[in-house]
């Protein structure tokens, strides 16, 4: 597992697989986000088998599937819901955490502002910049 912290409730992983969960359990985590469509790349976990080793290790498991690219408002909105229902600290994944990262940072731009999302986003390792400065011109 290659959690990365964006916040204390939130954290971003590339893909992660059924065999990771004692980990995930042991690192603290509540919750699963998934936001990786299936059959994105060839050999790549199936959402219901993660889903079910997450529940069978006593975490709340949700998917958000996202196209990559193709962030559409119905998704942010299905994101931020979960977001806020989801038992904390999360953790959310993708094929890199860059999907992730971003709708994190699209739905906490009203609330923490272009400088916290840039510092937290930064520190994580991914580059946010360009969706700051698009959030920043709207």
């Amino acid at each position: 597992m290659d959690a990365r912290k964006l916040s204390d409730e939130f954290s971003v992983s590339p893909q992660v697989d059924a065999s990771e969960m004692d980990e995930i359990v042991q690192a603290g985590f509540k919750s699963i986000l998934c936001n990786r469509p299936d059959g994105e790349e060839y050999g790549q976990p199936e959402y219901d088998d993660v889903a079910k080793a997450a529940e069978a290790a006593g975490l709340e498991v949700r998917s958000v599937p996202i196209v990559s690219g193709m962030v559409t408002p119905q998704a942010a909105q299905d994101f931020a819901q979960a977001l806020e229902d989801m038992p904390k600290p999360i953790l959310a994944y993708c094929r890199t955490g860059t999907r992730c990262t971003m709708l994190w940072s699209l739905v906490k731009f009203d609330d923490l502002g272009g400088d916290a999302i840039l510092k937290a986003t930064q520190e994580a390792g991914y580059d946010m910049g360009g969706l700051v400065r698009q959030l920043q011109a709207r």
